[in-house]
């Protein structure tokens, strides 16, 4: 019977953060992950369509862990295990079907001159919101990088309102709660700058017109001037392994095909877990899990060893719609269409959509159940950013759809395919990928002649990859507002610490939610490791010294 000062259930990004932070600190870890890779949604695979191609098969692009906190406690030791970023100016841009694009860059002044050319007084907007939101910067990213229901969160709401005052707080948290479509509209005066701004809302797991949406679209925006759109070389692999590399060094074990039956509970406490193949493996002083509130309170915990209202509250848990990712190795660099071909070919997100409406509409009907008539195309170009991720002379498109029904579909919005029974049959995933291709080849004249292999991946083979993914849902469950920010994963048990001693949630169903950003991650070894009451407060009392004075003064 193996002992650890920690397992954590799970290999994804932030139960590997949270194991290199701990193992730093001292702490024996060992990581248990049921599949045969580490990683969880990182999952980077060569020779995946083709020999020599480097494809990132579901999580490919890294701002959010190259701004984190992690990362900045992590960077000198992931460097020297290997770990290299890569940038680009070009970071996103969004293409219409009319052949006109817009780009966002790392730039504030490129930025200001992109929305005035299609609406006068746009860029000063973008200025006036961009140096609005920096002077509150640390309030902003502090809400999604503290422990909400926590001293911690007690205390950046004091903040907050000693920042800005009782009527500024206010203000502050009704912003917060505007749309993206709200915000957008009353910011910009230009449909091309609500399109580049209005996409990005689904990589938070929202829709436009979704509360919040529209602190979340704000954010991004800021983030991606600030940071980018940076990948590791040769893949997110480099992160998994340097990741994993500093756990090992410190004598660590990580095991994959090791999937956890059971968490064990003796007294109320957490002390370990129980293997499928019947392996007990103990832990001192913590169990962290990084699954969704269904796996944990639905299988991995006795129902003993759990409040029924918590267990019921996280049957209740709403997963969101689903995804696709559809990968493309092309024989050559795409030919974009329009008058910002040559700079579209260098941009490494570029959405396809009509614009916010667009975006708008296809998310209703995914909710209704349908499978959108006009999906916002998300085109990756990791190529753009990283060439080593295809032979010379060959290019990789990485396609995500964000649109999709979660569960069967009802039907198809544009009336087009017979979704059978509402499963994700082959034949069903390939002719909804065709729909896609065939429009984003209106946008890339080149997409079909140079197309040389294709691989699609449907809800339910995302879900067969990883099963935190339920029903195809990227981001592990609903992001609507009571699912969200202080309510996440559910009212009944927010934030990461549980009702059972010494068990920790993390994942994408924990605040901060859904991301490569490490967070929750973060937060956990954060807690488990921060020194004891009496040490932190004899740490603030002043020291002898600070009562001396140099007798030569007196």
């Amino acid at each position: 019977m193996a002992t650890w000062d920690a397992v954590l259930v799970g290999s994804g990004i932030n139960t590997l953060t949270s194991a290199a932070l701990l193992a730093r600190e001292g702490w024996s870890v060992c990581v248990l992950e049921r599949s045969d890779r580490l990683g969880g949604a990182i999952r980077t695979q060569a020779d995946y369509t083709l020999p020599g191609f480097t494809h990132e098969v579901m999580s490919s692009w890294h701002p959010l862990f190259q701004g984190s906190a992690a990362y900045a406690e992590l960077a000198d030791d992931l460097h020297r295990r290997g770990l290299e970023y890569v940038n680009t100016d070009l970071a996103t841009g969004t293409a219409y079907p009319d052949g006109s694009a817009i780009v966002l860059q790392t730039s504030l002044e490129a930025n200001v001159a992109e929305l005035d050319r299609f609406a006068q007084g746009d860029g000063a907007a973008w200025q006036r919101q961009f140096e609005e939101f920096m002077a509150h910067a640390d309030l902003s990213f502090g809400v999604l990088s503290t422990e909400l229901w926590s001293p911690s969160g007690l205390g950046l709401g004091q903040r907050l309102f000693r920042s800005l005052g009782r009527r500024g707080t206010l203000e502050f948290a009704g912003r917060a709660l505007a749309t993206c479509r709200d915000w957008t509209t009353a910011t910009f005066r230009s449909e091309q700058a609500h399109g580049l701004l209005a996409p990005w809302v689904l990589h938070t797991g929202l829709g436009p017109d979704n509360a919040v949406s529209g602190f979340m679209t704000q954010v991004i925006a800021c983030a991606i001037q600030l940071g980018g759109m940076p990948v590791p070389v040769g893949g997110g692999v480099r992160l998994v392994d340097a990741l994993s590399g500093i756990v090992r060094d410190a004598g660590g074990e990580l095991r994959t095909e090791a999937a956890v039956a059971r968490i064990s509970v003796s007294s109320g406490r957490a002390t370990g877990v129980a293997l499928a193949d019947g392996e007990t493996v103990q832990a001192t002083r913590a169990v962290i899990a990084g699954v969704t509130p269904t796996q944990l309170y639905g299988a991995l915990l006795d129902s003993a060893d759990s409040h029924e209202d918590v267990r019921a509250a996280a049957a209740r848990y709403r997963y969101g719609r689903a995804g696709m990712q559809i990968h493309i190795a092309m024989d050559e660099p795409p030919r974009w269409k329009g008058a910002d071909a040559e700079r579209l070919a260098r941009t490494a997100i570029v959405h396809v959509t009509p614009g916010l409406d667009g975006v708008s509409r296809a998310v209703n009907e995914a909710e209704r159940g349908l499978l959108p008539a006009e999906a916002t195309i998300v085109a990756g170009q990791p190529c753009a950013v990283d060439p080593s991720r295809a032979p010379d002379g060959k290019w990789i498109v990485w396609i995500q759809l964000q649109e999709l029904p979660a569960g069967r579909v009802r039907g198809d919005a544009a009336g087009e395919l017979d979704v059978g029974d509402g499963s994700w049959t082959d034949e069903l995933r390939e002719r909804y990928a065709d729909r896609i291709v065939s429009r984003l080849g209106e946008s890339i004249e080149n997409l079909s002649s140079a197309t040389l292999k294709r691989v699609v991946l449907s809800p339910a083979d995302l879900e067969a990859l990883n099963p935190n993914l339920v029903d195809g849902d990227i981001y592990a469950g609903s992001c609507a507002l009571d699912q969200n920010l202080l309510w996440r994963p559910f009212a009944a048990s927010p934030g990461h610490r549980t009702t059972v001693e010494a068990l920790w949630h993390v994942g994408a169903s924990t605040h901060p939610g859904p991301g490569l950003g490490a967070g929750s991650g973060y937060l956990v070894a954060k807690e488990l490791t921060k020194p004891p009451l009496h040490r932190r407060l004899f740490a603030k009392l002043p020291k002898v010294s600070d009562f001396t004075s140099d007798t030569r003064t007196a």
